[in-house]
């Protein structure tokens, strides 16, 4: 049997016809280069627990973030937002790897909060860059009054100058970072289906707790002669949609060389799951007009949800969209195995069952 339409996992819904497979490889792991620990420093004629604390270490640690800090304001500056941004989100993450960590710290309780008041402050003005039309902006002269804070943290002792909160315990983990955990959360997987399938019922329809908001955006204004698109994302299919929690996309616009040439979105936690789909129904407008994306871009699509053991936000899977795929209509494309591979050089499907995104593209031309 020939299927009508084979081209690039754009397919007539109405009829049972898998979407288009690209070329996948293997992905490999990449062994984590360790360097070797640092050997202790002479005890003198100190005891043990009268001791003085090593600050070389702290200083260092501190001197980094400033230097990122510095780095980040610094592209902010000249207009180079892209690198901004990129900037604010690792310093972003270091501060808050140092909050959440359980092990022995060398910084006390209240130096921890304050250095996850900087990381929220960070990830504002990282929105306020990515959120141009945001009327709640972050402004960089603001931003610019925490460098001496990140300098003086280990004497910090003033009041935040910003009404902030820290950020959220929940870890949103960066892609390399989770690429670390997959053999574990995979070893965890047999159990956490047993234990969900238990206390959620397999294949039931289950509303979820009312949504957070997300980080969707506004149509553009429209241009003479230029196209705006809209994707709805209606539902995707998975084996074991039941037992995702507070899942979301997040969806971004990546040129040939993965560099975000759009702002990244989120949706809202889904609004309902039911046997193999997690149902999102909610409409993304693509923050730039078609006929300026570059040639080779891809839009992506990350579906993420929480894992209650490990404590963190996880990408499950993915899919993408390139650019001769855009036209009006219903649209399935196929899932792949995370790490997300936004230059699209290696993927391997997630599953060879017939569960895939599905998509309706809407295109606004203003003539």
């Amino acid at each position: 049997m020939r299927y009508p339409i084979e081209q690039k996992g754009l397919v007539d819904v109405s009829l049972v016809c898998p979407p288009r497979l690209r070329d996948t490889g293997e992905t490999g792991a990449d062994d984590a280069a360790r360097s070797p620990a640092d050997e202790p420093r002479p005890r003198l004629c100190c005891p043990e627990n009268t001791r003085p604390a090593d600050m070389s270490e702290v200083n260092k640690t501190i001197q980094k973030w400033h230097a990122s800090f510095r780095k980040a304001t610094d592209f902010d500056s000249w207009g180079q937002l892209v690198e901004a941004i990129d900037e604010y989100q690792i310093l972003a993450r270091q501060l808050q790897k140092e909050v959440q960590s359980t092990n022995a710290s060398d910084f006390t309780e209240e130096q921890k909060k304050t250095l996850g008041k900087i990381a929220t402050c960070l990830e504002m003005r990282s929105a306020s860059l990515q959120c141009t039309q945001s009327k709640e902006d972050f402004k960089l002269e603001e931003l610019k009054k925490l460098e001496t804070i990140i300098q003086n943290i280990s004497t910090y002792n003033k009041v935040f100058p910003f009404d902030v909160q820290p950020v959220p315990s929940r870890k949103i983990l960066a892609p390399g970072e989770e690429e670390n955990l997959e053999l574990e959360e995979e070893e965890e997987e047999g159990e956490e289906e047993e234990e969900d399938a238990a206390a959620a019922g397999a294949g039931s329809t289950e509303a979820f707790p009312p949504r957070p908001p997300g980080t969707l955006l506004p149509r553009l204004p429209s241009e003479p002669g230029m196209t705006l698109l809209t994707l709805k994302i209606e539902k995707i299919g998975l084996k074991d949609a039941g037992q995702c929690i507070d899942p979301y996309v997040t969806i971004s616009v990546k040129d040939l060389n993965g560099v975000d040439v759009n702002p990244v979105q989120d949706t809202p936690v889904a609004c309902r799951k039911e046997d193999t789909y997690v149902h999102f129904s909610v409409d993304i407008e693509i923050q730039r007009h078609v006929e300026k994306l570059p040639k080779g871009a891809a839009i992506f699509f990350e579906f993420k949800h929480y894992k209650p053991k490990k404590r963190f936000t996880s990408t499950k899977c993915f899919a993408f969209m390139e650019m001769d795929e855009i036209k009006p209509g219903p649209i399935v494309i196929e899932l792949y195995k995370k790490p997300t591979d936004f230059r699209r050089k290696k993927l391997q499907l997630l599953t060879k069952k017939q569960l895939y995104l599905h998509l309706h593209q809407t295109l606004h031309k203003d003539s």
